[in-house]
């Protein structure tokens, strides 16, 4: 058993369990779920319907939501309660499933591999959202705004201050130190993306015009994008620090490819 999250399910609470079947006998999976302290409940995965077949030594990925995560004091105890892992500290799987010429469902309960750290990253930005989210709600407007030589846009980062005083991991403010780049876009060379931003509950909305230019005119920019129009935000809430990804809406989404398309088929000056 193996944890790992393809480029696709970056920014959407998702992940996969990849089982590897090692008993030399075809398999039937009828259900997986693997426990974590780092998140509240089960990560589960059940099939839309029957089974899933898994052949002697073939892995296949299966899709999974991940739960609320574990911040805070709880995590901190988790944390540090001791630098030896344990079996009930790493991440356990348990997979009920069936063998042809045997009766009945088995379960077998392996601890699973997490070789790139998936379930402790996904953790640390759950949890920075949700400070995050205590202290505004940040958006990207649906407009895209495209200047009449095609060259460059805008798009507008939207931040609603939540009421004062609110209860929240976020402590009532937050900074955002830097806004970052993606695959698709960057910031225009002549209007740079403003920097330490400081947000408290209580104050007036803020808008961010952010001018951007396409970040690559390859052929294979807008075909094989899967993160381009997650807009990083580089930011501290909390006593916690790390990148706030803000995902276009559809409408965004689908300008921001017409304009890189349009922006890289202009003939150079």
């Amino acid at each position: 058993m193996e944890v790992n999250q393809s480029r696709d399910q970056y920014g959407k609470q998702s992940i996969q369990l990849l089982l590897t079947n090692v008993s030399g006998r075809p398999l039937t999976v009828a259900a997986a779920q693997l426990a974590s302290p780092l998140f509240r409940g089960q990560i589960l995965w059940e099939p839309t319907g029957g089974g899933l077949e898994l052949p002697p030594g073939q892995p296949k990925s299966l899709p999974a939501r991940l739960p609320a995560p574990v911040c805070g004091p709880e995590q901190s105890a988790t944390e540090e309660s001791t630098t030896e892992p344990t079996t009930t500290q790493q991440p356990v799987v348990t997979v009920r499933y069936s063998q042809a010429g045997q009766a009945g469902v088995r379960e077998v309960a392996p601890v699973a591999v997490d070789p790139f750290g998936v379930l402790e990253r996904n953790n640390m930005e759950l949890c920075l959202a949700a400070g995050a989210a205590a202290v505004a709600d940040i958006v990207l407007d649906r407009r895209l705004e495209v200047a009449p030589d095609s060259r460059t846009g805008v798009v507008r980062l939207l931040i609603t201050p939540k009421e004062a005083g609110g209860a929240g991991p976020g402590g009532g403010s937050m900074t955002i130190a830097s806004i970052a780049g993606t695959t698709l876009v960057a910031e225009s060379a002549e209007s740079p993306w403003p920097r330490n931003i400081r947000i408290v509950q209580g104050a007036p909305r803020i808008e961010l015009r952010l001018r951007i230019r396409p970040a690559r005119c390859d052929p294979h920019a807008v075909a094989e994008d899967k993160v381009g129009t997650l807009l990083p935000l580089n930011v501290s809430v909390g006593g916690r620090e790390g990148q706030l990804m803000i995902a276009a809406g559809t409408a965004l989404r689908g300008q921001i490819y017409d304009f890189v398309t349009s922006a890289c088929a202009q003939p150079l000056n």
